[in-house]
């Protein structure tokens, strides 16, 4: 029997479950699935999350609605261990998240072809867009040194703006030579692949900005370091690729890798709030009113954590958000402490996004919920089977401007991914979080790989 075959629908709760204690995993996996998502799951999804449970020290196993193939383990699964560091479900772009910004600018100001356009070229001319290339921000040594510590705290943000302001970097750990030299340079950068700056109105008819990005070639080099170290130390994952590999709590690289990732994640922080105050400011400029920062939230990451169960965890999430409901311990004295903070979700760039709250029913999900609404094709698959010419038209149909007027980015194409609506509905349907804020795509900003 095949381990799709082996799961098993609980259709009041809204999710399945499958049954992994023959790998070691004491606790059954929950896959937050409505019918319609899981008859379309391919059966190497659920392979890679049985293959998740064969980590030293995982202790419980989650799949989110949006979830699909990765490297090694699923984009969009939430693994919680005892302390071992897994590679693969933190991967490459460490930190890599949503930050939004609201106004009260009515949407109709949006829609006009001239400001959205002018708009986007100002934002464009502002942030570094595209893979490798370097950032508007010019920071000396000891002041990136500061921001790789301490994130959003080295910039003057509070915690209020933040899922955390920055993650602990113990004294002594340096970021190794190459890391450093990299990131310096791309503070206030985009980056390529499915980061995006994204002009939106919300249900209300205002204005909002959406901005994707993470820690660029910072955390791909403290990740690539860290795996490589990792692969001469763990010899049970040889031959699987260095984003195979773990780092247990015993070993020497632990403490080590534990920085990086912390940095990395600073990082990531202080370049969307960068981000933020340049294309703040372009859209100040060409619409005339200040925009209100709402949240910065990470979906790719690792970090300790009180589990629904009340034990000690090390929470990775690949691909998936933190949702604590109103009430949560780690939100108590904060603004969000009545009404969960906001959740940040991105449609593609010709659907909706949206903005969630969390329930009570997410501790099923280990405090979690999708970070997107997931791929259905590979890049190497739309470039083969859709065209440049058809991309542009379906975007022109849509009313969405995509980089400037310039041509869109074929393997980031709505029909490469879910509809939005369809994962979301899986979310609510298992009690995770609820809709507050829906969001329609005006303009999108991508880097073009």
């Amino acid at each position: 029997m095949s381990y799709k075959d082996a799961c098993c629908r609980h259709e009041s709760g809204g999710y399945y479950t499958l049954d992994l204690r023959e790998l070691g995993l004491e606790k059954p996996a929950r896959l937050f699935f409505t019918e319609k998502l899981f008859g379309q799951l391919e059966e190497s999804v659920f392979s890679q999350l049985a293959w998740a449970a064969t980590y030293p020290g995982v202790k419980d196993l989650v799949l989110t609605p949006d979830a699909h193939v990765g490297n090694c383990v699923p984009v969009g699964c939430v693994v919680a261990t005892d302390g071992t560091l897994l590679l693969a479900p933190i991967g490459f772009d460490i930190g890599c998240g949503i930050l939004c910004f609201k106004s009260d600018v009515p949407h109709t100001k949006g829609l006009d072809e001239k400001l959205r356009r002018k708009f986007s070229e100002e934002v464009m001319r502002r942030i570094g867009l595209g893979v490798g290339q370097r950032g508007s921000i010019s920071v000396s040594n000891k002041q990136f040194q500061e921001i790789i510590r301490t994130g959003a705290a080295a910039l003057g943000y509070e915690r209020e703006n933040s899922e955390r302001d920055f993650l602990p970097v113990d004294d002594g750990w340096e970021a190794p030579e190459r890391a450093f030299n990299r990131g310096i340079g791309q503070l206030g950068s985009l980056g390529g692949g499915n980061h995006f700056a994204e002009l939106q109105y919300d249900q209300d008819g205002y204005l909002w900005v959406m901005v994707h990005t993470g820690s660029r070639g910072f955390g791909f080099q403290l990740a690539q370091h860290y795996m490589y170290a990792a692969r001469d130390e763990v010899k049970d994952r040889s031959g699987l690729g260095v984003e195979a590999t773990y780092i247990k709590p015993d070993s020497k690289l632990w403490w080590g890798y534990k920085n990086a990732v912390s940095a990395g994640a600073n990082f990531a922080i202080a370049n969307r709030l960068f981000l933020w105050e340049q294309i703040g400011t372009a859209f100040r400029r060409v619409f005339g009113k200040e925009p209100e920062l709402v949240y910065e939230i990470s979906h790719n990451l690792a970090q300790p954590e009180k589990t629904p169960d009340g034990d000690d965890a090390w929470v990775h999430r690949k691909g998936a958000t933190r949702a604590y409901p109103a009430g949560h311990p780690e939100l108590v004295g904060t603004k969000w402490e009545t009404t969960g903070h906001p959740v940040l979700i991105p449609g593609s760039m010709g659907d909706k996004s949206y903005i969630l709250r969390a329930r009570p029913g997410a501790a099923n999900a280990l405090w979690s919920v999708n970070h997107g609404c997931g791929r259905k094709m590979s890049r190497g698959a739309a470039k083969q089977s859709l065209t440049q010419s058809g991309v542009n038209r379906q975007m022109k149909a849509l009313n969405v401007l995509v980089n400037a007027g310039g041509n869109v980015p074929i393997d980031e194409s709505p029909d490469v991914y879910k509809p939005a609506k369809d994962v979301i509905d899986a979310v609510v349907a298992a009690d995770l979080a609820t809709v507050e804020t829906t969001l329609t795509p005006i303009a999108s900003i991508k880097g073009v790989d």
